[in-house]
């Protein structure tokens, strides 16, 4: 069968995989859709340093139920659209322990350290599976990026009292200020691209401020009451976005960090015993965060479609890398059609 490898940086190209073998308690899956993110990009461009070539990609998942192996429980039938949680846990590392398995310290994603879903079929155990039978087929691979924001949001403790800041209106931004929004919130988005704005409030934003033809500070001072946000959300990572983060938020307020900022970082540390902050890392998602988006795309008008730049199939997803990766800021998200 085929696959899609990025077999070194800016290398990508369509190639043979070896059919999976189906085991107990797993399933084989028909990959349908799979999602292309920065993250995906940052791999073609070899600045990612999980992963390791050549790679399959792909984690943001949409697929049907070919078959099942034994053991696996009656409700999981052939035909049956599922998504599914692309991580892995050990069960015995301090995040496990402590029932944080998306922070597994040996935690692998699929498409990142071990090969992805960017192929026909794949083999997965059942306990990964996500179903949500009111969400169309499509809509399903758009679920993962959405629940790293959700879970951002849940690990700000967001709550209707909140004025909550999001930096970076890409994908897993879109997924921050949605759940904000859901949980009551009042939001603020922030991008340099209008567009992206313009999608923000429909995804549940009350205000967008696009930080590079407005003062950002004056504009929170003035919404803020001069308080500033109780939450600050980090969905960039830069060195700069970082930094606003700590220097943006209100004192006694929490800054939840997403993004991986690619070089060193250096902060006033001043502001952060000043403002008694709680300083926050956001990584993956839980199950009940997947749950939380499924519920929160089931109840609210979010733009699913509008997330989507462009819709290819495998054989033309090694040009639509090449024009990313020349144009980084005109496309959001790449979605594959196998």
């Amino acid at each position: 069968m085929r696959a899609l490898y990025i077999r070194k940086p800016l290398e990508a190209e369509v190639g043979e995989v070896e059919a999976p073998n189906l085991n107990a308690g797993e399933v084989l899956l028909r990959v349908r859709f799979v999602g292309m993110c920065g993250s995906d990009l940052s791999s073609f461009r070899g600045k990612n340093p999980l992963v390791g070539y050549p790679r399959i990609p792909g984690h943001e998942i949409a697929a049907t139920i070919e078959a099942v192996g034994e053991g696996v429980p009656d409700k999981y039938q052939t035909g049956l659209a599922v998504t599914l949680s692309p991580y892995t846990n050990c069960g015995k590392c301090a995040s496990c322990l402590r029932e944080r398995p998306n922070a597994c310290k040996f935690n692998q994603t699929l498409g990142v350290q071990r090969d992805g879903a960017m192929t026909d079929y794949i083999t997965v155990p059942y306990q990964k599976l996500i179903i949500a039978e009111r969400l169309q087929l499509r809509d399903l691979s758009l679920v993962e990026p959405l629940t790293v924001g959700y879970h951002a949001a849940r690990r700000g403790r967001v709550s209707p009292t909140d004025q909550v800041l999001v930096l970076g209106c890409g994908a897993v931004g879109l997924g921050a200020i949605a759940a904000a929004a859901f949980h009551g919130a009042t939001v603020i988005a922030v991008d340099v691209d209008d567009r992206k704005l313009a999608l923000a409030q429909r995804a549940g934003a009350h205000v967008g401020i696009n930080s590079k033809t407005q003062n950002l500070a004056e504009r929170l001072q003035s919404l803020t009451e001069g308080l500033g946000p109780d939450v600050v959300i980090e969905a960039i990572g830069t060195p700069e976005t970082f930094r606003l983060a700590v220097e943006l938020v209100a004192f006694t307020g929490r800054v939840v960090y997403i993004g991986y900022a690619k070089d060193e970082v250096h902060y006033d540390t001043r502001l952060f015993v000043q403002k008694e902050l709680d300083i926050l890392g956001s990584r993956n998602a839980l199950p009940e965060d997947f749950e939380g988006v499924i519920r929160m795309l089931s109840e609210t008008k979010f733009p699913l479609e509008e997330m989507v730049s462009r819709v290819v199939s495998l054989d033309q997803v090694p040009q639509a890398l090449q024009d990313w990766y020349a144009a980084p800021a005109s496309i959001s998200k790449i979605l594959v059609e196998l």
